[in-house]
């Protein structure tokens, strides 16, 4: 069996393409070196080991020998996990956007040999593919200089910076009228029947519904607390949700969120556990406690490595065919549930025919149903199903994904009260910073992934962003003052090494980690949400921990210079809008002067409350707000001015609340 370079890699999906006869090469120094010494341009292939339309065209065009022999005479041929390095996912999607191209995976690009591209696309069948390789081969050979022309202004357009390219300043601040006007622009694309935005397909987004979540806790607006809800349901409800063993998957194709796109990301899972907690929080709806508790399982089981970790992701495919794990033939059904068949295909939307592609059967509901036969029918198919071949597990463990769940087990613990979740958590926090942290003169540095083999790719800001984000919430369940340290010291590293001394923003790339030919950064929300914007909000609540009016005010900053994409493109930009709720709001660092610190928590937990930060006393008293505060006190403070203490959780509630 023929075996290329990539068979070293740690890269499950790179991995996946170690056989196939291009001769493929993982992204660095010596492939680009090699491709200057033979004059050859690059492929730069992008993808990651979920996603489908990348295992489609490595079995039409990579695997074909042919075609092969074409990619490996003509090109140096690169190979790229997204997962693993988004810093050149993000490079080559915004080349690919800047060719007035539609970006996604997999995302193939021609480029220079020094990395600068000139021209791309994404998935290719196979002749399409052929003419391709022939006409950009040609293109190199004979008309050298007007493709390296046309590579120059690609690379050009890459360096412009944020504020050039969106026309931004430091502004004023946004305040609640302009993310009303915001509010009522997004609304208009609001999808009242099924939830989501009024298309298809449908992903979740995590951060925008985050928004309507705060937004109708700010102002009570009943349309964005009818749209959240609206939209939970039906996702909980629908076909992208595993109704037998509980996670989320990718996105629904159509607009019913009733046909997935089968492969399940870790970062969907953990932000959406948080989502559902958090409004269950805030309304009580059993359902939404249902998917907690369900997908928290799900992750256990399936995406949980057995010495701490979480891995990235289960792929859309088994057995060559997507979704085929998880879908129903009606005469697999018959056969396993007897007299319970009629009513579990009540229930669950089931046809004769199949509800679905090629007589199969995607389980559904229409309303939330739970009763003891309808458990004994899932736990019948459950053990059925897990006897068939399973999709493709990604084990990589990427320190921001890791840190969501992180984050999501403690927000399921604070508001269910579970203790398991609160212990996986402190295990899990506790593999960042064993495994995945590493000390500099500045601060705490991270890695971005976990490997069998040594750690070498330096973390990116989604990984500072969404570690400070997790250690800032463990700390204030557990006020083990260490977690809260920690999260200012991963902070003061980030504002050294991923500094801008021109514009507000914080690059996406280390500046020791730095190589390709632009360094980017990210301020707009998509699945994940903008780190940019996530570390505006960490600064923001490190600089009311800390009383560090230096770190508010960069959170400001950061914030005033996005004042107009927010108010322009609120779909993208809901991170931001989070944050100028805090920022334009009643702020509250509510301080236990010692005692019963798990009741406290408890207690505080009943409440849905955005806008406050919880500390207790240590016996160190090791931050400011911590002097002058007494033994059972409760300290309500606000602007660097405390009420006069209060003896319970109650009384803090009715002060706030008043």
């Amino acid at each position: 069996m023929h075996t290329n370079l990539l068979i070293h890699s740690s890269s499950p999906y790179l991995k996946q393409h170690a056989h196939n006869p291009v001769e493929w090469r993982e992204w660095g120094i010596e492939a680009l070196d090699d491709a200057q010494k033979q004059n050859k341009p690059l492929i730069v292939s992008i993808g990651y080991s979920a996603c489908h339309w990348c295992h489609v065209m490595e079995r039409e065009c990579f695997e074909n020998e042919s075609l092969a022999q074409m990619m490996n005479q003509n090109f140096v041929c690169i190979k790229v996990d997204r997962e693993e390095r988004p810093d050149i996912d993000q490079v080559y999607m915004d080349a690919i956007q800047n060719m007035g191209l539609r970006g996604g995976w997999p995302l193939n690009v021609f480029c220079m040999p020094d990395g600068s591209p000139f021209y791309g696309g994404t998935y290719f069948p196979p002749q399409n593919w052929q003419n391709i390789l022939l006409q950009v081969s040609n293109a190199y050979q004979n008309h050298f200089e007007e493709i390296q022309q046309s590579a120059f202004g690609f690379k050009k357009g890459l360096n412009t910076s944020e504020f050039s390219k969106y026309g931004l300043q430091i502004d004023k601040p946004i305040e609640m009228h302009h993310l009303d006007t915001a509010f009522g622009s997004l609304q208009s694309n609001f999808d009242t029947e099924e939830g989501g935005m009024n298309r298809a397909p449908k992903f979740p987004m995590p951060c925008g519904l985050s928004f309507l979540l705060n937004y109708s806790y700010f102002t009570s607006n009943i349309a964005a607390t009818k749209q959240l809800d609206l939209t939970l349901t039906k996702m909980a409800l629908g076909g992208i949700y595993d109704q037998l063993a509980g996670g989320f998957a990718r996105y629904s194709t159509d607009a019913l969120w009733f046909a997935p796109h089968f492969e399940k990301m870790m970062y969907d899972n953990a932000q959406l556990v948080s989502l559902y907690a958090l409004a269950y929080q805030k309304n009580q709806n059993p359902l939404y406690k249902k998917v907690v508790f369900e997908t928290i399982e799900f992750v256990k089981n399936e995406l949980s490595a057995p010495l701490g970790g979480f891995y990235s992701a289960l792929d859309a495919d088994s057995e060559g065919e997507e979704g085929k794990f998880y879908v129903w033939k009606y005469a697999e059904l018959e056969a396993i549930l007897g007299n319970n068949l009629e009513l579990f295909c009540i229930t669950f939307n089931i046809t004769k025919e199949g509800n679905w592609e090629h007589g199969n059967n995607i389980l559904f509901l229409s309303q939330h149903i739970d009763n003891e036969d309808i458990r004994l029918c899932i736990l019948k198919l459950l053990v059925y199903r897990n006897n068939r071949i399973r999709p493709g597990l990604d084990y990589k463990i990427i320190t921001s994904w890791h840190a969501m769940m992180v984050c999501a087990l403690v927000d399921a613990h604070n508001v269910f009260g579970e203790p398991s979740f609160l212990e996986n958590a402190i295990l899990q926090a506790q593999f960042i910073t064993n495994k995945l942290t590493f000390k500099t003169s500045v601060g705490l540095g991270l890695y971005r992934l976990y490997t069998e083999k040594d750690n070498e790719i330096i973390g990116f800001l989604e990984d500072y962003a969404f570690v400070i984000r997790a250690f800032i919430n463990l700390y204030q369940t557990t006020f083990d003052i260490d977690w809260l340290l920690k999260a200012k010291q991963y902070t003061d590293y980030v504002l050294v090494s991923f500094e801008d001394k021109n514009e507000p923003f914080l690059y996406f790339t280390d500046i020791e980690g730095s190589t390709l030919i632009a360094r980017k950064k990210e301020i707009f929300d998509n699945v994940i949400p903008s780190s940019n914007a996530v570390m505006g909000q960490n600064l923001f609540i490190l600089g009311h921990f800390f009383s560090n009016d230096d770190y508010i005010e960069k959170s400001s900053k950061m914030l005033k210079a996005m004042q107009k994409l927010v108010l322009t493109d609120l779909n993208y930009t809901s991170e931001w809008a989070n944050l100028a709720l805090l920022h334009s709001n009643p702020f509250y660092v509510i301080v236990y002067g010692g005692g019963d610190s798990d009741s406290f928590a408890k207690e505080m937990a009943q409440k849905y409350l955005p806008n406050k930060v919880l500390a207790c006393v240590d016996s160190k008293k090791t931050l400011a707000i911590f002097e002058n505060k007494s033994i059972g006190n409760i300290y309500i403070c606000e602007n660097n001015a405390c009420q006069a203490p209060v003896k319970s959780v109650k009384q803090v509630f009715e002060n706030i609340f008043k």
